[in-house]
């Protein structure tokens, strides 16, 4: 059993070789396959519930608005009418029915910002307050 020991001891162990590059690329790929199921799975959500045009519908939402934690104003159009309803814990409630055509929504006009200043600009501040 003594020699048994001393044969294993002095035999060089066999050591796998390791590929660095293989291994990079097994990796590489195993991401790419996993980001291209996460975006099918996407993909496949989406145009599960996609909804297939509103013709034919006789009630549609147009605005909401939150009002609170868990109130909220919901504009409705149906049937041609407009109604306003408020939704709470308590039930919905009809605010108001407006009456004849409904208002075309208003474009409202944002403020134009002020252009950023370009990169180099900024770094020549930054290199004159430093």
């Amino acid at each position: 059993m003594g020699t048994l020991a001393l044969m294993l001891a002095a035999a060089p162990a066999a050591v796998p070789e390791f590929n660095a590059a293989g291994e990079l690329v097994r990796v590489v790929l195993s991401l790419l396959g996993i980001i291209g199921l996460i975006l099918a799975a996407g993909w496949l959500t989406r145009r599960m519930q996609r909804r297939h045009g509103v013709a034919g519908r006789r009630i549609r939402c147009v605005e909401t608005l939150a009002v609170g934690a868990r109130e909220r104003l919901l504009l409705l159009d149906a049937d041609g009418k407009r109604l306003l309803i408020g939704m709470g814990p308590g039930g919905m409630r009809t605010l108001h029915v407006y009456d004849g055509a409904p208002a075309e929504p208003v474009a409202i006009e944002q403020p134009a910002a002020p252009p950023l200043p370009a990169f180099g600009e900024l770094l020549a501040r930054w290199k004159r307050s430093a």
